[in-house]
């Protein structure tokens, strides 16, 4: 309890997934920051998992939901918080307006029903509660009163398209007002199409994510020349490389920098009569494929180096190599060519953490030949099978697909570069810059090793804040 705000943490704080957060107005009134699904091994506080999805809080003193970005693990029970009789409106940036209802629709087809009627009346519902607000832009919460009142801001967090961190100022009576500062999950620097993170002026509370709280990331080139060696090593063996990745915000970083390295080296010869311009890139996704569609549409949202590429008439998320995959049938169809194929290629497909998806049955097809190597861009979770592959993979360990084990002989590369989370550097750079410093600093989203970690560094930054880990 701090003068002037209350908070609950409703998810992400015992690791980094189901990220849900409650800030209280008042004694009676909150609001809800992200309803995220859990995923691996992780629960909520109240007992809620992958198993066990219900809302298991108690839902009567909250007016709105304000939405980070739009990943499932910060996005992914809001069927279930509507279905719960949340009845407030959703707040979220321009370009995750856009973008949720394609996230939720997955969501409802894959965990709810795959009724036509059903999917579209709850669309229906969602579009009406969505409530897009501009970047930078403070905008009152309704439902004040004058003995106290919510006015929140969103501002640039460099993640996803449209993911935001998000100033919440709480005045109460008389009392100066508090600022709550809710990080969501912040970029790095120089992540490909995206603004970096807009600098915070400050807070009086920081609630902030620390996925990478105890690692640095290697810079752009390096992560770029990894990346490049690996597909050549794929040139050499006539092999493949399958990248599983999130549909939304890593696949188009992805394929921005793919075809960057194309269009550098698209003639060079990588192997025996082959080039670059010979790779085949296959995205297995069609969520993935409708997301990169609409990242086109939102190109005024990009860097100012991306629109200078599709200034010069580049394509950088639809160009030659690229082949889209739609329909189960095509999906299986080329599932079985590419294990018999010794065309160089490149697959990515969802799920980012292997639990699921297309990416599944790629895996069972050619986790188990050492000419094929799987690079793991984003972060696994405890308990999913791309952590298994992530740890054991290097000794030809095994992994469990659906119910059966798998030796992995193929090679396993972890790209931490390739994140689109902050590491303990740009975390720490993130409150650095600040004006105004926080006096309390709560961290969630993280291991424990990573939080105290971040911690420590955060206690060293700030000697007189409150460092806390919930």
């Amino acid at each position: 309890m701090t003068a002037g705000a209350r908070i609950k943490h409703h998810g992400a704080i015992a690791g980094v997934t189901g990220s849900c957060h409650e800030l209280f107005i008042d004694s009676y009134r909150s609001v809800l920051i992200d309803c995220g699904l859990f995923q691996g091994v992780e629960a909520s506080p109240g007992g809620a998992s992958r198993g066990a999805l219900e809302i298991d809080f108690d839902l009567s003193a909250v007016q709105a939901l304000l939405v980070t970005h739009c990943h499932i693990d910060h996005v992914g029970r809001i069927p279930y918080l509507l279905a719960a009789g949340f009845e407030g409106k959703i707040y979220c940036s321009e370009p995750t307006a856009v973008l949720l209802p394609l996230v939720l629709e997955d969501a409802v087809k894959v965990g709810f029903t795959r009724n036509e009627e059903l999917i579209r009346r709850f669309l229906e519902v969602l579009k009406s509660r969505i409530k897009p607000v501009a970047y930078g832009r403070w905008v009152k919460i309704p439902g004040n009163r004058k003995a106290a009142s919510l006015q929140v801001r969103f501002q640039p967090a460099g993640h996803i398209l449209g993911s935001a961190y998000i100033e919440c100022k709480v005045a109460n009576g008389r009392q100066q007002a508090t600022t709550v500062l809710f990080s969501g999950d912040l970029g790095a620097p120089y992540a490909p199409l995206l603004p970096a993170p807009k600098p915070a002026y400050g807070s009086d509370i920081l609630i902030i994510e620390s996925t990478y709280g105890d690692t640095l990331h290697e810079g752009r080139q390096e992560r770029h020349a990894q990346l490049q060696a690996i597909i050549e090593r794929c040139f050499r063996n006539r092999g493949m490389v399958l990248i599983p990745a999130f549909s939304i915000g890593r696949t188009q970083e992805l394929l921005y920098e793919l075809e960057q390295v194309i269009y550098r080296f698209g003639d060079r010869e990588v192997a025996s009569g082959l080039r670059w311009r010979d790779l085949e890139i296959v995205v297995d996704s069609p969520l993935a494929n409708r997301f990169t569609r609409v990242y086109r549409k939102l190109s005024k949202f990009w860097d100012q180096e991306a629109k200078r590429v599709k200034i010069q008439g580049r394509h950088p998320l639809a160009f030659e190599q690229l082949t889209t995959i739609g329909s189960h049938e095509q999906h299986l169809a080329t599932v079985a060519y590419l294990a018999r194929s010794p065309r160089p290629t490149v697959v990515i497909a969802a799920s980012g953490m292997c639990a699921g998806g297309r990416i599944v049955n790629y895996l069972k097809a050619l986790v188990e030949n050492p000419k094929t190597d799987i690079v793991l861009v984003g972060y696994q979770a405890a308990g999913t099978p791309g952590r298994a592959i992530q740890q054991y993979g290097p000794q030809n360990g095994y992994v469990e697909l659906e119910g059966r084990r798998y030796t992995v002989n193929a090679q396993v590369h972890t790209l931490a570069g390739y994140s689109a989370h902050a590491d303990q550097k740009d975390l720490l750079g993130f409150v650095r810059r600040m004006k105004k410093k926080p006096k309390e600093i709560r961290i969630v989203h993280g291991e424990q090793k990573a939080k105290a970690a971040l911690s420590r560094q955060l206690q060293r930054l700030l000697p007189q804040a409150q460092v806390k880990i919930p």
